[in-house]
């Protein structure tokens, strides 16, 4: 979803870092095999996640849901060079898919991708993270929020994607729509908590970055 006049979108793309040839193969192979495509993170908000990585330069990566891992490649570009990225997602067809590009990567020694609930496998985590890429489904972002806070190091970075829904967030709610439901919740729980600061920028479908006091 795009909120910019395609004038003005098109034109800030034309004027922003393009995207590595890895990541130019993956997009492509995405659409053309993988469903629901329209779910990568694509080339601009690529770029953006990659250059707030490498301002932060984290050591301990944690993103929650990997789909065929585009976003994960951009995150380990700013990695320091002993760091680790986990990556997690339930969706076991897409994991030789996204492990290929990985390894075909400058980052397969670092990225660790785990295939199941994060729910289950956030509290096994045994580590303190830079930073937090939140992408998965979205009537668990509050959850994922209250698992992760306490993982977080001071002055780390928590990003949440589609914070913007399709512009469902600003429309009537459906009452059966817990997704719209719990991202109005979350993004309210982010401009309120205080062990927090953030800021929605209305990149694609919303991105929010929220920085740990």
């Amino acid at each position: 979803m795009n909120f910019l006049p395609d004038n003005i979108d098109n034109y800030i793309v034309h004027h922003s870092q393009q995207e590595p040839a890895i990541l130019k193969e993956l997009n492509k192979e995405t659409w053309q095999k993988v469903l629901n495509p329209r779910m990568l993170s694509g080339a601009f908000q690529g770029r953006v996640l990659s250059m707030i990585s490498k301002l932060i330069n984290p050591k301990n990566i944690l993103e929650i849901g990997t789909y065929t891992g585009y976003s994960a490649l951009c995150l380990a570009e700013g990695m320091q060079k002993t760091g680790t990225l986990i990556t997690i997602d339930k969706n076991e067809e897409l994991e030789d898919f996204s492990k290929k590009y990985f390894n075909k990567s400058d980052f397969q020694n670092q990225i660790l991708p785990l295939v199941g609930n994060a729910l289950d496998i956030i509290p096994t985590l045994d580590k303190k993270f830079d930073l937090v890429f939140i992408d998965a489904d979205k009537s668990n972002y509050v959850n994922y929020f209250n698992l992760i806070i306490d993982k977080m190091k001071s002055g780390g970075v928590i990003l949440s994607d589609n914070v913007l829904w399709s512009g469902k967030v600003v429309e009537n709610l459906e009452p059966k729509d817990i997704d719209t439901k719990t991202l109005l919740k979350y993004n309210q729980l982010l401009n309120t908590d205080d062990r927090i600061e953030t800021v929605l920028l209305p990149i694609r479908d919303g991105l929010t970055i929220s920085r740990v006091k």
